[in-house]
């Protein structure tokens, strides 16, 4: 599959800088801070309620807001800056079409922020050692949150293929999401009828189930749709090339 080949080339992009390292140690150094937080918070080691409904649903929403930090520093160099060395016009002369491109790009970061999520493991294990709980529910929250990062990528990858600055494409990306995280906090502009159908397309709100340890088909289907929304999108940037004359 030619679009390994992009894969491989982020990769060693990423960890051949300190991008990955420094982005992960930041990734794991705030979602520690908030699981600390969060179980001091709930008093684990006494007499405590219910750790479903306490400790994971603020957890993993935290988590969230961590993503959304981190995930647009992660995908501001996916394109923006191959268009500012001008290697990607030189990507374009290899025998590879622009899905195979974007694939690659697209999974090599994800697989980057999939290491992240999966080093934050560490925290349930290690409360595993004192209180024993039933493991659904934190399953059910980090594939929500790998399914939101995907979409938040996907994002990313969209708004780097847009620009050559890579602080823009950052600023962008924030913008983006942070639009989709406002959509339903002003319930009386738009009035509560309204704010039932905007719900349904906010990025944050469908997460709010993987949080609480339930795994929504609707939710799982609405993210896999989001992602390829998005990468289409940048399929579509890229496409614009020809009527520019960037060939």
């Amino acid at each position: 599959m030619k679009s390994l080949c992009v894969f491989k080339k982020e990769l060693r992009l990423y960890f051949g800088s300190f991008i990955a390292y420094s982005l992960a140690t930041a990734f794991l150094l705030l979602t520690g801070y908030f699981f600390y937080t969060d179980m001091v918070f709930y008093d684990l080691f006494g007499d405590f309620m219910d750790i479903t409904a306490s400790l994971w649903a603020y957890y993993f929403q935290d988590v969230r807001f961590v993503t959304l930090l981190i995930l647009p520093l992660l995908t501001m160099r996916l394109f923006a800056e191959e268009k500012k060395l001008g290697t990607l016009e030189l990507l374009w002369t290899y025998p590879l079409t622009d899905v195979q491109i974007v694939l690659g790009k697209f999974l090599a970061c994800l697989l980057v922020f999939v290491l992240m999520v999966f080093g934050t493991l560490l925290y349930p294990l290690m409360l595993s050692t004192v209180h024993n709980f039933a493991w659904g529910p934190p399953l059910a929250g980090y594939l929500g949150v790998i399914l939101l990062g995907a979409t938040f990528i996907a994002c990313g990858t969209f708004i780097s293929s847009l620009t050559e600055n890579q602080v823009v494409c950052a600023m962008s990306t924030y913008g983006v999401l942070v639009f989709f995280w406002f959509l339903t906090w002003n319930e009386e502009a738009v009035g509560p009828q309204m704010i039932g159908t905007i719900s349904r397309f906010s990025l944050f709100d469908r997460f709010e189930d993987f949080s609480k340890g339930v795994i929504n088909s609707q939710d799982v289907v609405f993210f896999l749709l989001a992602t390829v929304f998005f990468l289409y999108l940048t399929l579509q940037s890229l496409e614009s090339r020809k009527w520019r004359g960037m060939r």
